[in-house]
């Protein structure tokens, strides 16, 4: 059994927009970095800290609908 605790340390999410409105630009993959990087610098830690990070996207515009 491993001796490392698993901890959630922070959490984050991005604006809701509207269709066709001021963040359709923005690629789905560019708005969750921004919210993971938000997460990190909420927990106060480290990047080189986190190990694993768990995200989720409904319907990420233009990468097609999660299975």
């Amino acid at each position: 059994m491993s001796s490392n605790s698993v901890v959630i340390l922070s959490g984050a999410r991005t604006p809701m927009g509207g269709l066709l409105g001021s963040l359709a630009p923005v690629a789905a993959p560019a708005l969750a970095s921004t919210a993971i990087a938000a997460a990190i610098e909420r927990a106060g830690i480290a990047a080189g800290d986190v190990d694993e990070v768990f995200m989720g996207c409904v319907l990420p515009a233009g990468l097609k609908q999660c299975p």
